[in-house]
C-alpha cells in the first residue's frame, strides 16, 4: 500500500471591507445590519472607511467610539481624514486608524498597520490617489511598493483601500499590484461598482465599494440641496450640503484570503437595505 502524505487544510480569512460610512444615517445602518452580515459571511476581521462618518466629513470621537461598538474593527480614511480635530488623538492613542500613507507634509498618523485575525496578520494600507483630487502627494503607486515589501517581512495577507476619484487610476493601480496583494479596493466616489473579480495573478478587485448612506440621495447627501446646487446660476450663493436622512444600505465587500498565499480566493459584493 503506497504511503500518502496527509493533504494540508488550507485556512481562509473572511475579511469584510464596507465602503464610505455617511454620517448619522450609515451608522444607523451599521448598527443594524453588521451583526446579522458577520455571522452570516463568518467574518474573522471588519474594516471600514471612516472618513464620512461624523456629518459627513471626517469622523470624530463619538462616531469613532459608536462604530466600534458596532462592530467595526478598524478604520481608514481618505482626503477628510482631519476635517474633525479629534482624528488627531484618535490617532495618538490607538492603533486602529491608518490616513492615506502618500499624503506628503508633517502629518500625524501611519498609512499601514498590521493587525492579528486569529492567529495570522493582516496588512491594512490605506492610499489616495492624485487625479482630480487636491493636494501635491506621492506617487500612490511609489508608495505602495514600499509599504507592500515592508509588510511583507512580517505577513502575506494584505488589503489596500485605495481612496481616489478616477476610475483609470484605480484600475491601474489593481493591475499594478495584482499577485503581489491580496486586494485592491477603491472608496471615495460613493457609488458601487459593478465589476468586482480576483485579477489574473490573484488580488481582489473592485473599483468602488459604495456607501453606507441613503439610499435616496446623492452620494448620501440631501437630493434636493445637491440638485439646487448644481442649477444655480454660477453667480448664486449655494446652500450647504447635508446628509441625508431616510432608509439606509450598507455597502460592502467580502474578501476570502488564502492565509498560505496571502492571495484571494473570492469576492462578494453586497449591498444591504435596512429593513
Amino acid at each position: 500500500m503506497p504511503f500518502c502524505f496527509p493533504l494540508r487544510k488550507v485556512i481562509e480569512m473572511n475579511i469584510l471591507f464596507i465602503g464610505d460610512i455617511m454620517g448619522r444615517t450609515g451608522r444607523d445602518a451599521i448598527f443594524e445590519l453588521l451583526p446579522e452580515i458577520k455571522d452570516e459571511y463568518n467574518i474573522d476581521y471588519t474594516v471600514a472607511n471612516g472618513e464620512n462618518a461624523s456629518g459627513g466629513l471626517g469622523m470624530n470621537r463619538d462616531g469613532y467610539e459608536e462604530l466600534s461598538r458596532a462592530g467595526i474593527d478598524f478604520f481608514t480614511m481618505g482626503n477628510h481624514t482631519f476635517s474633525k480635530k479629534d482624528i488627531i488623538s484618535l490617532m495618538n492613542e490607538g492603533e486602529n486608524i491608518v490616513r492615506p500613507a502618500n499624503l506628503t507634509g508633517e502629518t500625524v498618523g501611519e498609512g499601514m498597520a498590521i493587525v492579528n485575525v486569529g492567529q495570522e496578520k493582516l496588512a491594512i494600507i490605506n492610499l489616495i490617489g492624485r487625479v482630480y483630487l487636491d493636494g501635491d502627494n506621492e506617487s500612490p503607486f511609489e508608495c505602495a511598493k514600499r509599504l507592500i515589501e515592508k509588510a511583507k517581512e512580517k505577513t502575506k495577507n494584505i488589503i489596500i483601500d485605495f481612496h481616489a476619484e478616477a476610475t483609470s487610476e484605480k484600475e491601474a493601480l489593481g493591475y499594478y499590484l495584482d499577485g503581489e496583494v491580496s486586494a485592491v479596493m477603491g472608496t471615495h466616489t460613493h457609488i458601487q461598482t459593478a465589476d468586482e473579480r480576483i485579477l489574473p495573478c490573484g488580488t481582489a478587485y473592485i473599483t468602488d465599494v459604495g456607501r453606507s448612506g441613503a439610499r435616496d440621495s446623492v452620494l448620501g447627501l440631501d437630493k434636493d440641496v445637491s440638485i439646487a446646487r448644481f442649477t444655480m446660476a454660477p453667480d448664486e450663493k449655494k446652500p450647504p450640503f447635508n446628509v441625508a436622512r431616510g432608509k439606509s444600505q450598507l455597502c460592502a465587500v467580502v474578501i476570502k484570503i488564502n492565509e498560505e498565499t496571502g492571495l484571494a480566493e473570492d469576492i462578494k459584493r453586497l449591498c444591504v437595505l435596512q429593513k
